[in-house]
């Protein structure tokens, strides 16, 4: 078996893994031709995950323009405990303001440690409808997954 197969994730272990971090990059195209990069809070989403973005901003015109996107997310503080998966991702934009909101607080709950189902408290549910007609929501839909988990060597290389 080569090394790679070896540190290779299963589709539970992806799973497991987008459930337990909180940031993905995304990488989009610019206007320029040139990759945009940009940091987000994530939920998982399927096979894949979803967030949402202000409607004007960088990575929402590039992804109007061109609804395509990687996504990485990683971690890991040695070469022995790296970890990560590497996503291509065709993108759903979401406009409809009811379900931007519905995703909206699906994010927020997800962060403020709420399980899936947990009662949305009326202060969180209105500062979400408030920000939800600036927005967009983004569902990234998986193409292809590339995933690494070095811990599986046990400490070899």
């Amino acid at each position: 078996m080569s090394r790679r197969d070896q540190i290779r994730m299963t589709e539970d272990e992806v799973r497991e893994y987008f459930d337990e971090q909180k940031v993905i990059n995304v990488a989009s195209i610019g206007p320029n031709g040139r990759p945009h990069l940009a940091p987000l809070w994530y939920y998982p989403h399927e096979d894949g995950v979803a967030t949402w973005t202000y409607a004007t901003s960088q990575k929402a015109k590039n992804l109007q323009r061109l609804p395509e996107a990687t996504v990485l997310v990683e971690d890991g503080d040695s070469y022995e405990k790296l970890r990560g998966i590497s996503m291509e991702a065709d993108v759903q934009l979401v406009e409809d303001t009811a379900e931007v909101t519905r995703m909206g607080i699906t994010l927020m709950q997800r962060y403020a440690g709420a399980k899936p189902g947990d009662p949305v408290p009326d202060q969180l549910r209105s500062f979400i409808e408030g920000q939800a007609p600036k927005r967009i929501g983004l569902i990234f839909r998986p193409t292809k997954v590339v995933s690494w988990d070095h811990t599986k060597l046990g400490g070899s290389y």
